[in-house]
């Protein structure tokens, strides 16, 4: 079954990822502006991009693990899954900036609200990984470099997972389930084998 799936996909251009990636966008803001999102469409947009950042974040990191046990070679994509994250994380902050709180007192809230704070703070990590996802960054930066600088998608997955936790009202399982499913594909990295009782970061 492992082989059939494997062969499938090698069959699969990574182009097509992002060639699907903009739909579910195009999607929402079409839903927002006919009306179907409810009485606040701008937040309902800003959520569901947020949700499809954090899927594409777990996706990201489900990689390796899948390739280690079930032997589900997903490797040509990994590029794509990351970039396409980028977009989305962008996407997300562009509804709240323009939509939401429409460019008004946009530091404040930064400053204040904690989940803003750790939101932006992911962003920003996620800028340098966007900027040297290409086959001219991994030349330059040499490939130990580059991928030490890509190990950054671990602190941006749990920035990602704790703004969620720190966005909700009151205890709600949704983001804990991420927290959890995150905080399990974080631990799947580390390798024991070496020294006992010492971990150490598979790539990511």
């Amino acid at each position: 079954m492992v082989d059939v799936i494997n062969t499938t996909l090698r069959r699969i251009p990574a182009w097509v990822l992002y060639v699907l990636a903009p739909i579910p966008v195009i999607a929402l803001f079409y839903l927002g502006l006919t009306g179907e999102l409810g009485i606040d469409p701008a937040k309902r947009i800003e959520h569901e991009l947020g949700l499809w950042s954090l899927w594409l974040l777990i996706a990201g990191l489900a990689v390796t693990p899948l390739r280690r046990w079930p032997g589900v070679n997903l490797l040509k994509f990994r590029r794509a899954i990351g970039v396409i994250t980028f977009f989305y994380l962008l996407a997300h902050l562009l509804t709240w900036l323009v939509l939401d709180v429409q460019f008004q007192n946009v530091w404040a809230d930064i400053v204040k609200r904690w989940y803003i704070t750790v939101g932006m703070a992911a962003f920003i990590l996620m800028l340098p990984l966007a900027l040297t996802s290409n086959n001219w960054s991994v030349k330059r930066l040499g490939a130990l470099t580059w991928r030490k600088l890509h190990k950054l998608v671990y602190p941006i997955a749990v920035l990602g997972a704790l703004h969620f936790l720190l966005l909700v009202k009151g205890f709600q399982w949704e983001p804990i389930l991420y927290a959890a499913v995150i905080a399990g594909l974080l631990l799947s990295r580390i390798r024991t084998d070496r020294i006992p009782g010492i971990g150490q970061f598979r790539q990511a």
